[in-house]
């Protein structure tokens, strides 16, 4: 017989352990009370007579009980009861010790890994992981209900971030800073007006990052278009100054250049601001505000063409990088990139062709930007072009009292993700289970967002004033609850998702890219949108299908069934489960067929969706890297590039990364051997996963190989 045990763990039967608990338990009654040996074997021997092949730890313990009670051992059961009760809060009592304390040792790999812009080992990073772990042990044990908390124990579904659940704060948002620039916002305490310059508007919207980035712990979104009526009032400011002080001295040929040289120091200095006080500020949860820049050239724009000049300035200076610390040009990890293909500049002969062959340059060193489809976005979201939120998630359209629509100023309330190969795992290919089980983990989804709503509702706006009061989400009164925006679509909660391929093959025997495996993964996703869907317009709350990279998930999900399960081909084997609606890694699937397949998807994922594809070093062969992007024009809203290419981030060495004698990746330029600081093509199978060793299959092995 197999034990259940309380954390979904399966062990060997050990009826020892049943008769130590039961003896302590008659050690602390009277004679009168106790029951002979014999009968104590004799409770075994009931429990092991019942012939089952598995048992929950629940269910022993309640036989024991039984047998005790028709005993007529009422103190002794009532005694066994209390020892179980007790040994059940010494399991639940000081959870936290191990992962604080290899967290302070730098052991606690899960933690350090978990998120690309938190230094782990810095002492103001740790103070916020410290606290991360309070909370999640607080979620797990008082917080949530059980039956969530053993579901995300046991990979069932995913409760995103329960390091930061004990508060009321949230996870990713739309800074309305064109309403901050406009009507000014208040920063600790202390009014900041609408910007007279430029550059004191870079300066003032980095703040605003800082800020908002410190009382919530998801990423931040910013159009940058609002900037460019800032870039207007500069220049209008030179030419009224350089006017007065030079007319009839200077022919106006001269002094438009002179203008204009001016305009263009601000523009460099403004955007050098925003690039390195969002490198090199730390928030107060001890990291780099997670941000997103949004490049979009809006043909209706009054400020058109000063926004060409800023998203051009910003991808220069994105091209040039950024100084490490040995003064090497690298790439830094924020802000992320978002540029937006439209007519004007989807290399078709538009006025703004120019800026896209830099988007593309730079895409084919930096791997930013990334790129939405205008065309497709448009078909998807009633008309609307916006940003994602800084976790990738969607906004749904959303109409405000007036009836237009509005998208900054709004935010998503939290994530939870459903494990979809665990279904197809217990369910062995019966369509009949399978669609049975999939129902009981959507209510169980539901009932885990909920808690996360619930846990928002009677906030009151003082608990962040830049988001609350100040304009970055809303201008509420003190003391004023946050309720309303929790409701009616203002917000979005998502459902995410993991595994569409793996699961595909498990019911279907082959993948989704497969006419066969396709008809079964397109019922899955409309079934999840259904759920989403139906959730919204029973609750008035904006659910939201959400399909979107969750990295260290994939591994979680995979090393939990893998555990349970077993290793099972092409699914628990890998060591990773696929992102979302993604095809696999190591399918042979061209790019352009890649993106086509999976834009089908990112229509019904529309709480938020993004496709990548991993492409050779493109940096002498801009022209198919801007067929690429020509095609995401055409056929797919949100796409980005993975570029294979050796690349040194420490020393800035272009070219082969090998393998030393100690089976390491060592920089032959520098001796770098930090994998996390560098690119390394993958001559194997093209798989990107976490560091792994596989040494006895071959010498050309990649240190970010799983599967070969």
């Amino acid at each position: 017989m197999e034990v259940i045990k309380r954390d979904g763990r399966v062990v060997e039967y050990d009826r020892n352990k049943i008769l130590v608990a039961i003896r302590k338990a008659n050690d602390e009654v009277k004679m009168k009370e106790k029951i002979s040996e014999g009968k104590i074997e004799g409770i075994v021997r009931a429990i092991e007579s019942l012939g089952k092949p598995t048992m929950q730890v629940e269910e022993i313990q309640d036989v024991i009980e039984e047998k005790l009670m028709e005993d007529g051992k009422y103190t002794l059961a009532k005694t066994y009861i209390l020892y179980r009760y007790t040994r059940e809060l010494v399991r639940k009592a000081n959870t936290t010790d191990d992962s604080i304390l290899s967290l302070i040792q730098h052991d606690n790999k899960d933690v350090m890994e978990e998120n690309s812009n938190k230094n782990a080992i810095i002492a103001s990073t740790q103070r916020d992981l410290i606290a991360g772990e309070v909370s999640k042990d607080l979620t797990k044990r008082l917080l949530l209900p059980e039956k969530i908390s053993k579901a995300h124990e046991d990979g069932v579904l995913h409760f995103h971030d329960a390091d930061y659940f004990l508060q009321s704060i949230f996870n990713c948002c739309l800074i309305n800073i064109k309403d901050m620039f406009e009507n000014g916002t208040v920063m600790n305490g202390k009014l900041i007006e609408s910007p007279k310059s430029f550059q004191v508007a870079c300066t003032v919207m980095t703040q605003i990052i800082s800020a908002v980035a410190s009382s919530q712990y998801g990423g931040q979104s910013v159009d940058v278009r609002h900037l460019g009526k800032y870039l207007r009032i500069t220049r209008e400011k030179y030419r009224k100054r350089y006017e007065e002080e030079f007319s009839g001295k200077l022919s106006g040929e001269v002094l438009s250049e002179l203008i204009e040289d001016r305009v263009k120091d601000e523009l460099k200095s403004g955007v050098q601001t925003i690039q390195y006080q969002i490198n090199t500020l730390m928030t107060t949860n001890g990291q780099s505000p997670f941000v997103t820049l949004f490049l979009n050239l809006d043909a209706k724009d009054e400020y058109i063409e000063e926004n060409a000049m800023i998203v051009e300035e910003i991808l220069r200076q994105r091209l040039e990088g950024i100084k490490n610390e040995k003064g090497v040009y690298i790439t830094p990890a924020f802000p992320k990139l978002i540029y937006v293909l439209d007519e004007h500049n989807c290399l078709k002969g538009g006025k703004y062709d120019y800026i896209t062959r830099l988007a593309v340059k730079c895409s084919a060193k930096r791997l930013y930007p990334d790129y939405i489809s205008a065309k497709k976005m448009r078909e998807n979201y009633e008309g609307n072009v916006f940003s994602c939120m800084g976790c990738r998630s969607f906004l749904t359209a959303w109409k405000d009292a007036d009836g237009e629509y509005k998208f900054e100023g709004r935010f998503n309330q939290g994530v939870v993700s459903l494990n979809l190969p665990q279904i197809g795992i217990i369910a062995q290919g019966d369509e009949e289970k399978f669609w049975q089980l999939m129902e009981e983990r959507l209510s169980l989804c539901f009932e885990a967002l909920m808690c996360r709503h619930h846990a928002l509702e009677g906030t009151i706006s003082d608990v962040s004033p830049i988001h609350w009061q100040y304009g970055a989400i809303a201008r509420l009164k003190k003391g004023e609850k946050i309720d309303a925006l929790l409701h009616g679509g203002y917000s979005t909660i998502s459902l995410g998702y993991i595994g569409l391929y793996e699961v595909t093959k498990l019911m279907t025997g082959v993948s989704h890219t497969d006419p066969k495996g396709l008809d079964f993964a397109l019922r899955v996703m409309k079934r999840l949108r259904r759920a989403t869907d139906t959730w919204k317009e029973e609750t008035g709350i904006g659910f939201g299908l959400y399909g979107t990279p969750a990295e260290s998930l994939c591994y979680r999900f995979a090393r939990i069934d893998k555990e349970r399960f077993g290793e099972i081909p092409d699914v628990t084997d890998k060591g990773y489960y696929t992102n979302s609606y993604h095809v696999d890694v190591r399918e042979r699937i061209d790019a352009f067929s890649k993106f086509q397949f999976e834009s089908q998807f990112q229509v019904i994922s529309s709480g938020g969706a993004i496709s990548y594809v991993e492409i050779p070093n493109m940096r002498h062969n801009l022209e198919a890297l801007e067929e690429m992007v020509k095609f995401i024009y055409d056929n797919i809203q949100y796409a980005e590039f993975n570029t294979k290419s050796d690349y040194c981030h420490v020393c800035g060495f272009d070219g082969e990364i090998k393998i030393n004698d100690e089976l390491e990746w060592e920089c032959p330029q520098c001796g770098n051997k930090d994998h996390a600081k560098m690119n390394v093509t993958r001559r194997t199978c093209g798989y990107l996963g976490e560091n792994f060793w596989n040494v006895g299959k071959t010498k050309e092995i990649n240190a970010r190989v799983l599967h070969i």
